[in-house]
């Protein structure tokens, strides 16, 4: 078992009545009885949780009736607080986003006039408008019985947390087309575990949701399926948005098996097969104002495991320390305070880091006062993890997202000219030498102008190449194989970093034309 749940970070599914050889015999009563009673002393003697997922009676060969059931076992590891996963919410503009997460987080039902979503809003004008413009996190935890832990009740944030065994931290992104950079950067530098994607019953898949799909398939972010405001429509026009959303995931580019979420039992089942097969797509019908079917959600992602093995963790928590700049704020009586990802090594409270590249190539030295995960402290940040640090007085004027902290032995290096492999999704006309393209890696995003294209002269859309792009303002901390993504108008393409061309930090203002 202590094996089973470090495989799982935490969390493994017995299923009891099989034998090994996956054939369901099924036990009697007294003997599932006792069978589960080993299991909860088992659970017991390494400090789990055991939660009775199903029962099912099956037809086997005897007279007394015979069960199988599903029992998750869940254990926080001792170097944890909680077990952590990052939900990423697409979709188009008014298809209930902020609602759904509202009514998720806060416990309470909707009216219908958009009342559950005030509380997730960060600016004055999205309350007027009602529109997502910026990235919010809302968090939703489960105790390890396996019930909803959320604001309800007037907890805090910290309560939340230390009530939780298991953490849902939801990314509420942008779904109007004028802020899909923002949704972009919120995909490529939060690294989130899998995506939702909310449709409405009622306009289908419409405006963005195209595009949201193809950008979680492009970075291969694993997603499920969410049909909102099933209460505004007759049952057959959710009938035909469900096929309609069928047919696209089945499409050659999409590749995916949709499934159809209907009962407590299928929400079990989608879960263990979400994490096992990157092509399973679970598509949910729920309603935030009657609250139809939000159970079902909730009980999948109350079993949905951690999709990366610890193996993947561990290597990474042996690297150096890699912290992502994402965002920067000030905070009164405490300094500046930078949120981001750290995507390698592990960052205690009073290390000692540099931050960089400035504009023009230099790394800064810090300190790291202290650390906070989901609103409450923590000492230490270990790799996968998103957190906010306090760097005290340092000035804030001098940073900027897109920016690394990094361990000093490290040695960073960075670049103005890199080279990626690409593949061009889509242009008007021809994509030719000295075009200009907002480019996205991971938390990087900057213009850059296209200096050569090998072995070609110009790209039409759906070609591939390797291409030689430049930034135009400031140099940027890249790695070997990262994911790119860039965008400009209508142009859309995807691919890879395959070459970096190193510079020292004297040499940045030189080579950037200063």
């Amino acid at each position: 078992m202590k094996w089973r749940l470090q495989e799982g970070r935490g969390e493994a599914v017995y299923q009891i009545g099989v034998e090994d050889n996956g054939l369901l015999v099924g036990l009697a009563e007294e003997e599932m009885r006792a069978s589960l009673k080993t299991l909860h002393r088992m659970a017991e003697k390494v400090g789990a949780d055991i939660t009775v997922l199903r029962e099912r009676e099956v037809d086997y060969d005897s007279d007394t009736p015979r069960k199988i059931t599903e029992v998750l076992v869940r254990k926080v590891p001792d170097n944890q607080q909680f077990l952590d996963l990052r939900v990423a919410v697409l979709g188009n503009v008014d298809s209930g986003k902020s609602t759904l997460l509202g009514v998720l987080t806060q416990g309470e039902l909707d009216n219908g006039r958009g009342r559950a979503r005030l509380n997730l809003f960060r600016h004055l004008h999205e309350i007027q408008s009602g529109r997502t413009s910026s990235i919010s996190f809302e968090i939703l935890g489960f105790n390890s019985k396996g019930e909803v832990v959320n604001y309800s009740d007037s907890r805090t944030a910290e309560e939340i947390c230390e009530s939780s065994s298991k953490m849902i931290t939801f990314i509420d992104l942008a779904g109007h087309h004028k802020y899909l950079h923002t949704t972009i950067f919120g995909l490529t530098s939060y690294c989130p575990d899998c995506a939702l994607l909310l449709v409405s019953a009622n306009t289908g898949i419409a405006g963005t949701t195209r595009e949201h799909l193809g950008l979680a398939l492009a970075l291969k972010v694993p997603f499920f399926i969410v049909v909102s405001k099933v209460d505004l429509c007759a049952k057959t026009t959710v009938e035909r948005t469900v096929r309609q959303l069928e047919r696209v995931l089945k499409q050659p580019g999409c590749h995916k098996v949709p499934m159809l979420v209907t009962s407590e039992d299928d929400a079990v089942t989608a879960a263990q097969q979400f994490a096992q097969s990157p092509n399973i797509t679970p598509i949910f019908t729920l309603s935030s104002v009657s609250g139809e079917s939000l159970d079902l959600l909730k009980v999948f992602l109350n079993i949905l495991p951690p999709l990366t093995n610890s193996k993947e963790q561990e290597e990474l928590m042996q690297q150096l320390t890699e912290f992502q700049v994402d965002e920067i704020y000030t905070v009164p009586e405490v300094g500046t305070v930078v949120g981001g990802t750290l995507s390698s090594g592990i960052c205690r409270e009073g290390d000692q880091l540099v931050v960089g590249p400035t504009d023009d190539g230099c790394f800064l030295e810090l300190r790291v006062c202290s650390i906070q995960r989901n609103r409450s402290a923590c000492r230490v940040l270990r790799a996968g993890q998103a957190a906010t640090l306090a760097l005290g007085d340092f000035d804030r004027a001098l940073l900027r997202k897109g920016m690394v902290m990094v361990s000093p032995e490290m040695n960073p290096t960075i670049c103005s000219v890199f080279e990626a492999e690409i593949v061009l999704l889509f242009h008007a006309t021809t994509f030719r030498r000295g075009f200009q393209v907002t480019v996205h890696v991971g938390n990087v995003r900057q213009t850059a102008v296209v200096e050569k294209i090998h072995a070609k002269d110009k790209l039409r859309t759906g070609e591939k190449a390797v291409v030689r792009f430049r930034f135009l303002k400031h140099p940027e901390y890249l790695k070997v194989g990262a994911k790119l993504l860039f965008r400009e108008g209508v142009t859309k393409g995807i691919g890879h970093v395959t070459d970096v061309q190193a510079i020292a930090a004297g040499e940045a203002q030189a080579n950037m034309g200063f």
